[in-house]
């Protein structure tokens, strides 16, 4: 029997043995990616959620109401808010909406950051014709539209457990501004939602959440790619390389701010359809049919300023937890290189 064949059966079982070890190795790592976003990102939400209680409440305050000198505002700005929450609500009213609120962190961040890589180096692999981690420059609008497609998807999973956060954390028997739904807890909620409109009414409000994850992700982590790269580049003789804390922290103060800049109109009217009153027949709300009407409405009524209410407690939520996010996202995957 001829034996010219084995050379060739033997190459071609190596390279299925190594094919079938990369798929192995990428799967890992996109498991090991979710899992460290999700971890990374629950632990920052811990220390910034009181300043999304605050931020939510800010931009519920004066709904749809011309401003005069008459209006009773109960929230003057970030640090008499905190103060007022705290004082009147203790720290349970300052941690409101936390535990769906981590829900929504694993849904969102484990998604986002789970599927950024693959998802970039296949536009990178379509659009360049090179993996985004060969050598050569960062293309820019590729890292935008990865960010943005896994920042959307990750907000659809995700959005069920953002609208019982937000009706969650506006209740007050304090001080109450928008729609109160006083639900006891986020089961109550999903329950209570769930015999109002079903799966309709536990994704109402998801376009205008898809739009304001899809920005902000799109920002956030291509600008944090640019600007770690940058940092790595460029202050590498200072011991800033790309695996240094400080270089985590210099990148995500930068884009904290850039991100809070650009998705905060989205955020406004993510709040505002999330937590409006759902209409009688189940379906919509009875304020807004889309983010579209919710953006002309706003503007029209309060002013194009209203579309950055609760900037400042944005920034100091957005800002910190970008901070904390990437730097335990890296911390970890630091450990996952070192143990796994």
């Amino acid at each position: 029997m001829s034996t010219a064949g084995a050379p060739a059966a033997t190459a071609a079982s190596a390279a299925t043995a190594t094919a079938t070890a990369t798929a192995g190795r990428s799967q890992n790592n996109i498991l090991f990616a979710w899992f460290a976003g999700s971890m990374a990102s629950c632990g920052a939400v811990t220390f910034t959620n009181p300043f999304e209680v605050v931020k939510t409440r800010l931009q519920l305050q004066g709904e749809l109401a011309r401003a005069s000198p008459g209006m009773t505002r109960p929230y003057h700005n970030v640090a008499q808010a905190f103060w007022v929450i705290g004082k009147n609500e203790g720290i349970r009213g300052l941690q409101k909406g936390l535990g769906p609120g981590y829900m929504y962190q694993i849904m969102l961040n484990g998604t986002r950051l789970g599927f950024y890589e693959p998802t970039k180096n296949v536009m990178y692999q379509v659009f360049a014709g090179r993996p985004s981690d060969a050598a050569g420059k960062q293309v820019l609008p590729l890292n935008v539209a990865a960010g943005g497609l896994c920042g959307m998807a990750g907000a659809a999973l995700g959005s069920p457990f953002f609208l019982v956060k937000t009706r969650m954390q506006s209740a007050s028997k304090f001080a109450a501004v928008g729609y109160q739904h006083n639900y006891t807890s986020a089961v109550d909620g999903l329950r209570k939602i769930w015999r109002e409109g079903g799966v309709r009414g536990l994704y109402r409000g998801m376009d205008a959440a898809m739009m304001r994850a899809g920005s902000g992700s799109a920002v956030q982590l291509a600008t944090y790619d640019h600007c770690k790269g940058y940092i790595a580049r460029n202050l590498a003789h200072r011991g800033l390389d790309g695996n240094s804390v400080l270089t985590h922290f210099l990148a995500s103060m930068v884009t904290g701010f850039f991100v809070c800049t650009v998705m905060n109109p989205f955020d406004v009217v993510s709040t505002r359809m999330y937590n409006q009153k759902a209409a009688s027949a189940g379906h919509g709300g009875v304020l807004y049919k889309n983010p579209l009407q919710c953006f002309y409405k706003t503007v029209s009524t309060e002013g194009v300023f209203s579309l950055y209410k609760g900037f400042l407690a944005h920034y100091l939520r957005l800002g910190p937890h970008t901070i904390l996010m990437f730097v335990f996202v890296e911390q970890i995957k630091a450990l996952g290189k070192k143990y796994f």
